[in-house]
């Protein structure tokens, strides 16, 4: 298999003089070699001018360095069927005959057309444009001839840097061909996306990240309500101007996971997997209120099976500040003046012996890893108490109060993995798979002690699956990629 092997960059596109001889990297030359650095592709810096004791602590470019010269060992980066970018915004034709004699491709970034090579040269107009370029290059030029009839497939993503570089360190963004032809390039806002769109054939997002503001009001009848970035907004446009765009996953098919109490619906369903010789699986007991004042609440309490220790979790499950605010009560007493989010799903607390199993759904493949998690409910009320009775305040994202060493269960990890009915779970997998149309999501079972209830707790769409090694989770997570969009072709 091969591809592009190799990107040399010239100095003159990444470094700004400060005057005196002080060069930077400004921000946006830093985003490319971040991006390059996990890129599986070969990276180098031509330094000419600059001064080549520049430090390049900040960033490091896998198995790649600075050079100031053209050397015999260029050639050396080349395999059969491959090709080598050399990147520039200065025009030298006589350095880049040199090249292509030696079978390199030239890509301008901001070069005046005009010459007698033009016709062999690339040009673009902004650093943000060459990541694209290069794919594009690729799929369309080198690997038709070396991929063996294999389509290969761009997969243009949008996510916020952190959750983005979570990826990409695992080696899940490459630029070079995974085994099943995936090759990956980030979309961005600051450049029109139409364009950008038109050379990829997968987009793959996390829109989450790019919700503004909700309107609780509107909580059923999304996506009335969301309010979404600017950027987001013309990605919706655009996909809607390119129907045969294969988008993972559609954000209808989303939507639902935005709202806990649509999420705790859906769970409902999960007792007709349930067998008699089997350990139940199920949703938690659960209540909508939209006032924790009203007179009927302790009513509406007993008719839902609800009894104390409460969890308190906003209706908006993510996308906004407070989503993950929550509180546990642990009298009536509680709700009064309480700072959680309304409308807001009143949750039974489960004892599940400290341990919680996080499962990542990545197309047909589901794994699973278990972690510590709250202490049982007795802990927490003498923790409330030695605060005065007052309820725990806690945001699950950020201050989860976690079980301590003791806190855990008789048996701990060996006892919760042995208890845990691998079979049944995965059967929900399926299901719920089926039911939301999703292709890569995640959900947290606990464990009921003394029935053995499995009761999932959550759901959430596009987890890292940090937990899961990287030679198992990466390749099934671009199997999943592949088998979607080989299935949303066929139909």
């Amino acid at each position: 298999m091969g591809a592009v092997r190799g990107v040399l960059l010239d100095e003159s596109l990444l470094f700004f003089d400060a005057g005196s001889g002080n060069f930077y990297l400004p921000p946006g030359s830093m985003t490319l070699l971040r991006r390059l650095q996990y890129s599986k592709l070969r990276v180098e810096i031509f330094l000419k001018q600059t001064a080549a004791s520049y430090s390049f602590d900040c960033i490091s470019l896998r198995g790649s360095h600075a050079r100031n010269s053209f050397n015999e060992s260029l050639p050396d980066w080349h395999a059969d069927g491959e090709i080598c970018f050399y990147v520039t915004s200065r025009k030298d034709e006589t350095l880049f005959g040199k090249l292509q004699n030696r079978g390199w491709k030239i890509v301008c970034i901001g070069v005046e057309r005009g010459g007698t090579m033009d016709k062999e040269l690339l040009f673009i107009d902004q650093l943000e444009e060459l990541l694209i370029t290069v794919c594009s290059f690729s799929k369309k030029v080198v690997c038709p001839k070396v991929m063996h009839c294999m389509p290969v497939l761009i997969v243009g993503y949008v996510m916020k840097p952190s959750r983005e570089e979570d990826f990409a360190k695992r080696g899940a963004f490459p630029m070079y061909p995974t085994q099943n032809g995936l090759l990956f390039v980030p979309l961005t806002f600051e450049l029109p996306l139409a364009p950008q769109i038109q050379e990829v054939d997968v987009i793959l997002h996390k829109a989450t990240d790019e919700i503004l503001s909700i309107d609780p009001d509107y909580c059923l009848d999304f996506p009335k309500g969301i309010a979404f970035s600017r950027g987001m907004q013309e990605l919706e446009r655009s996909i809607q101007d390119h129907p045969n765009c294969c988008i993972i996953d559609p954000l209808n098919n989303i939507y639902p996971l935005l709202d806990r109490h649509k999420i705790q619906q859906i769970l409902l369903g999960l007792q007709d997997l349930n067998v008699n010789d089997q350990c139940r699986l199920r949703a938690p007991q659960f209540l909508k209120v939209g006032n924790l004042h009203e007179p009927s609440l302790r009513d509406r309490l007993l008719e839902a099976n609800l009894s104390f220790p409460l969890i308190v979790k906003p209706q908006i499950a993510c996308g906004v500040a407070d989503a993950h605010n929550m509180a546990l009560v642990f009298r009536f007493e509680d709700f009064m003046d309480l700072p959680v989010p309304l409308p807001a799903i009143l949750q039974e607390y489960v004892d599940h012996g400290s341990l919680i199993f996080k499962f990542y759904v990545l197309g047909d493949k589901v794994f699973h890893a278990v972690k510590k998690s709250m202490p049982n409910a007795s802990f927490l009320l003498s923790a409330s108490e030695k605060r005065g009775s007052a309820p725990i305040m806690f945001n699950s994202l950020k201050s989860l109060p976690v079980a301590t060493e003791d806190q855990v269960s008789a048996g701990g990890l060996k006892a919760a993995k042995q208890s845990l009915d691998v079979e049944l779970v995965n059967k929900a997998a399926k299901w719920l798979r089926n039911q939301l149309g999703l292709t890569i999501f995640g959900f947290d079972v606990v464990i009921q002690e003394v029935s053995g209830d499995h009761v999932i707790v959550d759901l959430n769409y596009l987890p890292t699956f940090k937990e899961v090694p990287d030679s198992d989770a990466v390749p099934a997570f671009w199997d999943a990629i592949k088998s979607t969009y080989d299935l949303r072709k066929a139909n």
